[in-house]
């Protein structure tokens, strides 16, 4: 006679080798400033805020359902609010980088009141008006030098190689909490919640999901980690100004990111941003053809591949970084 027996995983080998892996790449991280160049330092720091704020934008959209091209609104809110502080509070700009969450969401959590009747392009319509008001009114605001902006002399107390020390540092501190944090919530019955509510909110509200409430919070969180990430771009640029921290090109980047890499999956946001840093770098220079082409490919990847190239991926192996589910495997083994 024979019995099955099931065994539950939580990783595979692929998934033990990424963590693994991701997590030497955050330890490595901080030791840059001794071995790397100062442009190598500023790629990284680049790469990591747009690997945050996809990150981001993914948890709002893929798992919230919650499709912004506003996310600029925080980003700006984080920077400004660094910039203040280390200004007018004078408090050390690597200790304000934190208390740059503040801002973001105070902000959100009353938009999100505003926006919550909407729906579908209402709500994504609803998020860019907002972030022209925040943009307006930051650009008439005289103590922070309206729409000549701020410039964060507070960092001239540091040599440069203190600075790079200190940035690294808060990349993959930013990293660890936003790719990390996200991981970890989705593995928890949060995660199991948000899952459910992403696939079909009508039956995980049947299930006593508070979908309103879960949504929400995706909201306000998506707001605070957006801010972080906006608070250490600005830092590294020394200079915000309301038409840069509120660029509505930080949410096309976002969409093109998580739309291509792959949306609702923590692999997608990571895939995307490589590609998005890849191209830039290397295409950057023709202006406005190559943007064209990145539209286009956006394009072509939701009309036939929607869950982005990690999704095209995954049908021809199944190899993933960061599961979030669970594993059943069925083993028959004889009795005597």
């Amino acid at each position: 006679m024979t019995a099955s027996t099931i065994l539950v995983h939580r990783h595979t080998l692929s998934s033990r080798i990424a963590i693994t892996v991701a997590l030497l790449l955050l330890a490595a991280i901080p030791t840059m400033p001794f071995w790397a160049s100062s442009g190598q330092i500023r790629l990284i720091i680049e790469l990591s805020c747009l690997i945050a704020i996809a990150q981001m934008w993914n948890l709002l959209a893929g798992y919230g359902g919650m499709v912004s091209v506003g996310q600029q609104a925080f980003i700006g809110a984080g920077g400004y609010s660094l910039f203040v502080l280390s200004v007018y509070a004078g408090l050390n700009p690597f200790w304000s980088v934190p208390l740059a969450m503040i801002l973001p969401a105070l902000l959100a959590a009353p938009s999100y009141l505003l926006l919550r009747k909407l729906d579908g392009p209402y709500f994504a319509i609803g998020t860019w008006v907002l972030a022209e008001v925040f943009r307006l009114v930051t650009g008439n605001l005289q103590v922070v030098n309206a729409g000549s902006g701020m410039t964060l002399r507070a960092m001239g107390q540091f040599t440069a190689h203190q600075r790079e020390i200190g940035l690294t540092i808060l990349c993959a501190l930013l990293l660890l909490i936003t790719v990390g944090g996200t991981f970890l919530m989705l593995r928890s019955r949060l995660g199991l919640a948000m899952t459910a509510m992403r696939d079909d909110p009508v039956s995980a509200a049947s299930q006593g999901v508070n979908v309103g409430r879960m949504r929400f919070g995706i909201y306000v969180v998506a707001a605070m980690g957006t801010g972080l990430a906006g608070a250490i771009y600005y830092m590294a640029q020394l200079r915000i100004s309301p038409s840069s921290g509120f660029d509505p090109y930080w949410s096309s980047i976002c969409i093109f990111i998580v739309m291509v890499g792959g949306i609702g999956r923590l692999e997608g946001p990571i895939v995307g941003a490589l590609l998005y840093f890849t191209a830039t770098r290397l295409f950057g220079h023709y202006g406005a053809s190559y943007m064209i082409v990145l539209g286009l490919l956006t394009l072509l990847i939701a009309l036939f591949s929607p869950g982005g190239l990690w999704g095209l991926f995954g049908k021809l192996r199944d190899w993933p970084w960061f599961p979030v589910g669970h594993r059943l495997e069925y083993r028959q083994r004889g009795d005597a």
